[in-house]
Formats: structure tokens, C-alpha cells, sequence
């Protein structure tokens, strides 16, 4: 099959090696001059470094180098990525500085997709019989709205997203407001601090951290990397030693958990910075694990920088012709320069808005079976729309579902079945994550859940060792390598009887 695939991340890079290791002919558009998808170069802020430890954040059959540290930089994972490409010998399926126009479905079939070549400004059009969404749903950052903020522009301020801002330097000798207090916004906070006149992060609702090493001894991988981290937090589906956990021991996991709090709470000083978090440590898992920047807490008790809690920017303007912000705390402040970390838009605005409704509820949350196939849309998969603590992986493993459907090999529920599956999925994920679920699209602490679902289906999970080991380990990549030969196998052996392709056209809607 020609497939197209939208987005040269973690997941279209995956999507292109799989697919083409299957006999499809693949094509990549990729807007960015640069593989990476978040780590382009077009979009890291100082600071960046990966969450996970470099084993749990690789491709199954590609390690990261042995020269990385424990955490790479956002620089060494695109270029991980640019090396993954050449390796698998991809570069000349991908078209860099393209961005896609328009992609729609073809009335005889298959799609047809629109794209710009953003050097020449010259359009094409392009016909496939599938096509892939792995854009990525941290793709577009989400700046709100704020009231004067054209009267605060014209005083000289600026504002942007973290993923907008590239260069410390912009910063130094500055007055700098920091919004959120995600990730993102702790490491630019801390970059800045180096620098700046002064730094306040504008935190509407403080979120618990987890430290990168517990009592800076135990890398906090072994925790919360593990099936039994995941198993701390009640999936939709528990079983095995999950249903000990949330109810004959469930006094086990509670002080576990509360075990984990006093830790964290002692160890990052957060009493004596008045920045404890309301409500109990599992909420941590509600929608993201994030890790504490240690040089930020390091610069809130030296006082270089403030961190104004259950406060919000209400209005943006100028005083005597100088940038401000007015905070919900009756402040007005210096803000010459203000970085937004408030999250992301999950769109694809290459599509009509009559093809969006028909992959999205009422509601706007993207109804996917197992975060890949639409219900109603045929020819159409998506990558990467599963965001959990093992992305890369995640990412690949429903690369491999795809090829698998694409070769007969899963046999789906009814379409009946299938929609009220994810109905039910998306109602449990808004009670457990107070609706911070980025439409669906989240399904972390339960990554290895997912992971399961998808290689249950294709028929080629890892044996129950491997998973028995995973209980007290961090899952490591390269288990999953079995999983690609297993599949591209039975690939052999369906050629080998010569059987016929299979009826691949019109799905999911039969």
C-alpha cells in the first residue's frame, strides 16, 4: 500500500520504519526542518531534559548511545532521532519543511493530502490508501487569552510559549513570569532564574513532584517505571495482584503512597517553601507524573525567584510605559517577558471540520479504539495519540498493531462493541483525571496497560516472566524486540502460502 504519514516524531518515525519493513511504500511530511517532533530544534526550550532514564525512552531495536547520561538533553534525543532515520534508512521517504494543507478522504477510496513546501511556497497534491496521524498531540501550544495584552505588547513585552522560547539569553536582566507549573515550566523557570531581574512562576493549582531520586539514592524509576508503580493507581480492569492492592491491601498501597509523600514533601523542603500541594500524593498520577527541578526549589529558598501559588494572570497592560501583569493576588508586577507552560492544543487542523466531528465525541475528545483506529473514518489510523511514560515505545507498539490490521491479523469487536469500549474508556479517564485527560489522548500512569491491550490483540505480548519481572524492574525497550520479528514472521509465512492480501478497504466501518 502507498501510506502517507503526518508528523516525523517519536511515532511517525516509528510508523515509517514499521510500516516499511511490511512491504507499504511510506511517505513522511514533516513541517519541521528537522526530525524530532517536540525535540526539534524549532521547538526546545533551556533546559529541556527527557523524564525517563534513557533505557525506558528508546526504540526497541535502536538503544540510545552508552555515551548518554541517565537523562538525555533535548538535543541528544533528536539526534537519536535523526540517527534512528538514517539507520532504518528512512530519509528518503521524509519530507522535511512540508507542511500538510489539507487531507481528505477520496470518494473511490483511499486519501488525498494537500501540502506546502515551506521553502518554495510551492503546493502538491498526493494520493494514498491510508493515511497515518502522528503529528503528535503536543504539537500546538496553547497561550491564553489574556485581557490588554495588546496595550503590554506595545510597552515592549512579549509573550510565548515555552516551546517558543529558545535562547536564555532573551531573559537575562529581565522581570520574567513563568505561567504553570507542569515540567516545562520549572526547567525554563530554573534557566531563567540564572539570569534574569527577577522570576515568578504563576501557579493556578501547585502539582505534588516526584523527585528523580528518592532520598537521592533510589532513581525513581524503580517506583514509579514499574508495573507495580502503575499497579499503585486503580485501573478501569484490574487483575492479578491489582485487586489485592485496591481492596484486601489496599492499606498496603495507601501507605505506600502516603510513604512517598512525606518523602518527597521532606526532601524537596516544600513545608518550608509553602509549596506542599493540596490533596494527597496519587493525585500525581491524575493526568502526568512530573519530575521536580531541583534548581528551582534550590533558587525559591534563596529567593531569586518566587513561585505565587493558586494565583493567575488576570490582565495584561503597561504603567508609565513599562510591561505589567495584574495577578489574581492584587499585584500588579514588572513583566517584560512572560513564557506560557499551559499546555497544548490536540488538533489536527489539516482536517474539515466535518471529518473532525466524525472522529470526536460532542465533547471534542477524539474516539479512537485502542488510541489508533476512528470508528466510522476508514483508512485512517493515528500514532502517538496514546501519551504514557514510555512514549517511544508505546508509540511503536501501535505502529505494529497497524501493520498487523493493515495484514489481516487482529480481528475487532463489532463496531457496536468498539464504540461503546471507548465511551466507556473516556468517561473513566475525565472521573480519574478531573478532566485532564488532553481529549482522550492520556493515558498515563497506565502506560504499560495500554501496551498490553495492543499486543494482546496482535497475539505477541511478552511471556509472563518478562511482565513478572517488569513488576519490580523498569521495562526496558529491547524486551519488546521479539514482538517486530514475531509479526514480520508470520508476514513470511503468509507469503510463503501464497496467500492473497487482505481485504483491507472500507475498514474500520464493516
Amino acid at each position: 500500500m502507498k501510506i502517507g504519514i503526518i508528523g516525523a516524531g517519536f511515532a511517525g518515525l516509528a510508523t515509517a520504519k514499521v510500516l516499511t519493513q511490511f512491504g507499504h511504500e511510506v511517505t513522511v511530511f514533516e513541517k519541521a526542518p528537522d526530525v524530532g517532533g517536540v525535540w526539534s530544534a524549532t521547538r526546545r526550550y533551556p533546559g529541556l531534559r527527557t523524564q525517563n532514564n534513557k533505557d525506558t525512552y528508546c526504540f526497541t531495536d535502536y538503544p540510545m548511545p552508552s555515551s548518554y547520561p541517565e537523562w538525555p538533553s533535548g538535543e541528544q534525543v533528536q539526534q537519536y532521532l535523526e540517527s534512528y532515520a538514517s539507520h532504518f534508512d528512512l530519509n528518503g521517504s521524509i519530507r522535511l519543511n512540508t507542511e500538510v494543507q489539507r487531507a481528505e478522504p477520496r470518494a473511490d477510496d483511499g486519501w488525498s493530502v494537500t501540502v506546502s513546501d515551506l521553502n518554495s511556497n510551492q503546493t502538491s497534491q498526493h494520493e494514498f490508501d491510508a493515511l497515518v496521524v502522528a503529528n503528535g498531540i503536543f504539537s500546538e501550544p496553547f497561550i491564553p487569552d489574556y485581557e490588554g495584552r495588546a496595550a503590554f505588547e506595545a510597552a515592549g513585552g512579549r509573550i510565548c510559549a515555552a516551546s517558543e522560547f529558545h535562547d536564555v539569553e532573551e531573559a537575562r536582566g529581565k522581570h520574567v513570569l513563568v505561567v504553570g507549573y507542569g515540567k516545562s515550566s520549572c526547567d525554563v523557570a530554573a534557566e531563567i532564574g540564572k539570569v534574569a531581574m527577577s522570576t515568578k512562576v504563576i501557579a493556578r493549582e501547585l502539582l505534588w513532584k516526584m523527585p528523580r531520586k528518592i532520598m537521592n539514592v533510589l532513581n525513581y524509576k524503580y517506583l514509579m517505571l514499574t508495573r507495580m508503580g502503575e499497579g499503585l493507581f486503580p485501573y478501569i480492569e484490574q487483575r492479578g495482584f491489582e485487586r489485592f492492592l485496591h481492596g484486601p491491601g489496599k492499606g498496603v498501597r495507601d501507605s505506600m503512597i502516603k510513604s512517598l509523600q512525606s518523602v518527597a514533601t521532606k526532601q524537596l523542603r516544600l513545608e518550608k517553601l509553602g509549596l506542599v500541594p493540596e490533596g494527597t500524593f496519587d493525585r500525581i498520577a491524575r493526568s502526568t507524573v512530573s519530575l521536580a527541578t531541583d534548581t528551582l526549589y534550590r533558587h525559591v529558598e534563596e529567593g531569586r525567584t518566587e513561585v505565587a501559588r493558586d494565583c493567575e494572570i488576570v490582565r495584561l497592560g503597561q504603567d508609565r510605559g513599562q510591561p505589567v501583569a495584574e495577578l489574581s493576588d492584587g499585584r500588579k508586577v514588572p513583566a517584560e517577558l512572560i513564557v506560557c507552560g499551559t499546555g497544548f492544543k490536540q488538533v489536527v487542523p489539516f482536517f474539515s471540520d466535518e471529518l473532525q466531528q466524525r472522529i470526536t465525541d460532542d465533547e471534542g475528545n477524539f474516539m479512537l479504539y485502542r488510541q489508533i483506529l476512528p470508528l466510522e473514518v476508514p483508512n485512517l489510523y493515528f500514532c502517538g495519540y496514546n501519551s504514557s511514560f514510555y512514549s517511544p515505545l508505546s508509540a511503536e507498539v501501535a505502529a505494529l498493531w497497524i501493520a498487523a490490521y493493515l495484514m489481516g491479523d487482529i480481528t475487532l469487536p463489532s463496531l457496536d462493541q468498539r464504540r461503546k469500549h471507548v465511551v466507556t474508556r473516556l468517561r473513566w479517564m475525565q472521573e480519574r483525571t478531573e478532566g485532564k485527560h488532553a481529549r482522550g489522548t492520556n493515558i498515563i500512569p497506565f502506560s504499560m496497560h495500554n501496551i498490553d491491550e495492543m499486543l494482546n490483540e496482535i497475539g505477541l505480548n511478552v511471556s509472563a516472566m518478562t511482565r513478572f519481572k517488569q513488576w519490580l524492574l523498569p521495562t526496558n525497550a529491547k524486551d519488546y524486540r521479539s514482538v517486530t520479528r514475531g509479526l514480520l514472521k508470520r508476514a513470511r509465512m503468509r507469503s510463503n502460502k501464497g496467500e492473497p492480501a487482505p481485504n483491507w478497504r472500507g475498514r474500520p466501518a464493516a
